[in-house]
């Protein structure tokens, strides 16, 4: 085992000076000649089987000094972290101060800790308001109106007839700003229901009376709060051709409605869609109180110094979220953060803020969870493996994932998370 001096240093970091005599550092050595013996060819000897003064012959002393290196500085490290209780950020910075045959290794490792909460706050004290959720009929009539939309028939019309004010057209459009094509602005079969608000207002009045097969040409001042900052206030010029023209025929909202839906009547659907709507609401109201509940917490607690590394880290978390909502929904990432009229680096800026309170969030659970002394036991950690294991029975390799260290550590932390949330919600909601 190495002597091992630890220093602290600004801006919550450690530096951690490592000496191994010569006496430490023999297995190492040994290990790094066996290791060239078997690599190497070393004349009279199989692979392997050169002892060290052989090798040390062969390729010099200090070659196997170069070769135990990593292992020396890697395992010296570990070990420290583990016996000092040491949680840290990132990798170390190492320095290799000695080097050389019959003499001790001196190296050092400068690194960031993991931030803590020096002083959590008196979450017993706190407190987040509960607010009762109700569901009132104006939200069962826009419910009704989803489901009637989805049941709604689409006739084809015939050649003669024109666009009514509720209808579904199918059009090839081409937008241009100064006789310049609009970036993402042409689509060959755009889809458009004119019974409902379109993004672009004016637009419903410009092809109610086509035909199919007919082209116009006209100009539509896009909204001042519109998402693409280009266009927003912005006169644009439209070139649309009708391709096809269809009537919507909606059901009639009547007990046969219902039943088509596998419900008893109509007063039974709208029972249904209260109870979920209101299921759904109460979900949104717990998620509120534990996200306000947690940020109090995390806010009115003091830290050590947040490193860089750590809030960078989270930042780039964040954008990777954003681009997987975005992409998912079929969009290209790129092409989102243009219309927000910013550089992916100008929006990693405006992540900041909330990062930090992420970080934070994250930080004060830990605190909760060592001031609560707050375990997860080993039965009810195996019994969380078991319930993730059985979803992917089927998927051998995701299967023995879920038994791997690293999952184990992850899953205790989300139980003990969990555990957490459950003991700040039983003091802190009113």
């Amino acid at each position: 085992m190495p002597n091992t001096k630890i220093e602290e240093l600004e801006h919550n970091k450690l530096k951690l000076t490592f000496t191994l005599t010569q006496e430490d550092a023999k297995p190492y050595l040994d290990e790094a000649a066996q290791r060239i013996s078997t690599q190497s060819k070393i004349p009279g000897f199989r692979p392997g089987k050169a002892g060290y003064e052989i090798v040390k012959q062969r390729v010099g002393e200090m070659k196997i000094y170069e070769e135990a290196l990593e292992t020396i500085i890697r395992k010296s490290y570990v070990q420290a972290l583990l016996a000092n209780d040491i949680d840290t950020v990132g990798s170390p910075k190492i320095d290799v101060e000695k080097l050389a045959p019959e003499n001790d290794i001196v190296f050092t490792a400068e690194v960031s800790r993991m931030p803590t909460a020096k002083t959590l706050a008196d979450y017993r004290k706190l407190s987040v308001e509960a607010k009762t959720q109700k569901i009132e009929d104006k939200d069962i009539d826009l419910a009704l109106r989803d489901i009637q939309r989805m049941q709604t028939k689409e006739v084809r019309a015939t050649d003669k007839e024109v666009v009514g004010e509720a209808d579904k057209i199918v059009v090839s459009m081409n937008m241009k700003r100064d006789g310049v094509g609009v970036e993402g602005g042409q689509a060959p079969n755009h889809a458009i229901y004119l019974n409902e608000d379109y993004y672009i207002p004016g637009l419903k009045k410009e092809v109610v009376g086509m035909k199919e097969g007919e082209e116009r040409t006209f100009t539509l001042t896009f909204p001042k709060d519109h998402a693409q900052k280009m266009l927003a206030g912005k006169p644009v010029e439209f070139e649309l051709a009708l391709k096809e023209l269809y009537h919507l025929e909606p059901p009639t909202l009547d007990d046969e409605f219902a039943k088509g839906l596998g419900m008893k009547d109509f007063a039974a659907l709208k029972d249904a869609i209260s109870k979920n709507l209101l299921a759904e609401k109460e979900k949104e109201e717990q998620a509120r109180q534990e996200r306000e509940m947690l940020e109090m917490v995390a806010t009115k607690s003091k830290y050590d110094e947040i490193p860089d590394l750590l809030l960078n880290e989270e930042i780039n978390k964040m954008a990777a979220e954003l681009q997987r909502a975005v992409e998912s929904q079929g969009a290209e990432f790129d092409k989102y953060i243009e219309s927000l009229g910013k550089t992916l680096a100008q929006m990693k800026m405006d992540f900041t803020p909330q990062a930090l309170v992420r970080i934070k969030v994250a930080l004060a659970m830990r605190a909760v969870a060592v001031a609560e002394e707050i375990k997860v036991e080993d039965k009810e950690l195996d019994e969380e493996l078991d319930k993730v294991a059985e979803q992917y029975k089927e998927n051998k390799e995701a299967r023995e994932q879920v038994f791997t260290p690293q999952y184990r550590d992850y899953m205790e932390q989300m139980l003990k998370n969990r555990k957490v949330i459950e003991l700040l919600r039983s003091v802190m909601i009113k």
